[in-house]
């Protein structure tokens, strides 16, 4: 009997310890202890774009006060725990010398750090990205998306690795001539071959040896499919979402998630409405439709979709709050992947900068704190939401460089 009394008075202890413990770990403590990688930022596309420069006419620098225009600027990087950014380097398809294009947004990166290297600097591995973390700087990391941005040439490929590109999505919506999209795959019936071919192949070989990470976010399937029998590595969808709870082309099906978990891979979630809420599109479609005359118009003059959206639903604030997801959407798709295989494959790859529209509460990257508390109140646990924030992606980006 006093073997059981003192058993019980052990396990109540443990319980206290562990019920007080996890009073005092607050979601602003857990979050700000924790390494907060997003994976996906198209910054670079706003400062770099002419059609973006035209409308916002040039007012737009990284070290402005850019509250309320765009998603990140220098003084908010910390303010919401934000500990390292994968910039976008991305150009339209269409783009006249892309790799020309890579290199500029490039160089405005490396302009930005080299005017605040005190606050700010750019990572190339795990050590200095753990370095510049200890030392309460911000981190900025690259990479490319859009294979079209090499020009079919390995040796551009090599020359934006030296240059600090550590991810290349293969596709944006538009195709190469070496590996397909999920755009395409999807709509267009007159695609002569699909997936990668033996160019792409040795593209993603190359990348292994490099160790830039590959990232399937557009791909279509038979390219995703191509790249998981021919990758030795880990490989990520750095801005994709569960296609399961939302049926977007962009998004992931269950046999991609469990193929990329399989590979010790990860997924991080897109931030983007259309991605994560299936009744989005009808709201958005409504929207538009009561602005056409509108839209129709400012298309004429502005000469980008992207933009008029963007423009339309900054000028319409209140009608676009009413069709904007709340954010337990969002925890949804992560709350799906941890569910289907594990709390080792997902992470954040928030689109910010690269989407016209948030989720609810999340305006831009200050408000990254509110994902923890939605986690930690959805019974998540400070090891795993550690793991969701940045670790998961960091394990990756470890597992692909070339010791």
């Amino acid at each position: 009997m006093k073997y059981l009394l003192l058993l019980f008075i052990i396990l109540s202890s443990c319980k206290y310890l562990s019920d007080k413990e996890s009073k005092l770990k607050t979601f602003e403590e857990i979050h700000d202890k924790a390494i907060l990688i997003d994976g996906h930022n198209d910054f670079l596309m706003l400062i770099t774009d002419d059609l973006v420069l035209n409308y916002t006419k040039n007012t737009i620098a990284f070290d402005m006060d850019l509250n309320g225009k765009t998603h990140l600027d220098l003084a908010r990087f910390k303010e919401g725990g934000l500990d390292v950014q994968f910039f976008s380097i991305f150009c339209l398809g269409s783009q006249k010398n892309p790799f020309d294009m890579a290199n500029r947004q490039i160089d405005s990166l490396e302009a930005i750090i080299s005017r605040h290297p005190d606050k700010i600097v750019k990572a190339s591995n795990s050590i200095e990205l753990l370095k510049a973390v200890k030392q309460q700087k911000s981190v900025a990391m690259l990479g490319v998306e859009g294979g079209h941005m090499i020009e079919n040439d390995l040796s551009k490929l090599d020359s934006l690795f030296k240059r600090g590109v550590r991810y290349m999505t293969l596709t944006w919506n538009n195709s190469t001539s070496w590996a397909t999209s999920a755009n395409d795959e999807t709509l267009n019936g007159n695609l002569k071959q699909k997936g990668l071919t033996d160019f792409g192949k040795q593209v993603v070989k190359r990348m292994n040896e490099l160790g830039m990470l590959v990232d399937v976010s557009h791909v279509g399937e038979q390219t995703f499919k191509d790249v998981i029998q021919t990758t030795t590595k880990p490989i990520i969808a750095s801005h994709s979402s569960v296609y399961q709870l939302c049926n977007h082309k962009r998004n992931l099906k269950d046999y991609q998630i469990k193929a990329i978990a399989e590979n010790d891979g990860v997924i991080q979630v897109n931030f983007n409405p259309p991605f994560i809420d299936k009744s989005f599109a009808k709201k958005s479609d409504a929207f538009f439709e009561r602005h056409k005359k509108e839209s129709d118009s400012l298309i004429k003059i502005l000469k980008d979709e992207w933009i008029v959206e963007y423009h339309l639903y900054h000028k319409y604030v209140d009608e676009a709050n009413e069709i904007r997801p709340p954010i337990s959407m969002l925890i949804e798709h992560i709350d799906y992947i941890v569910n289907l295989v594990g709390i080792d494959y997902v992470g954040l790859g928030s689109d910010f900068d690269g989407i016209t529209i948030t989720p609810q509460q999340l305006n831009d990257v200050t408000d990254f704190p509110l994902i923890t508390k939605a986690l930690l109140e959805k019974g998540y646990n400070n090891n795993d939401i550690d793991k969701i924030l940045g670790g998961n992606i960091l394990r990756v980006l470890k597992a692909n460089e070339v010791k």
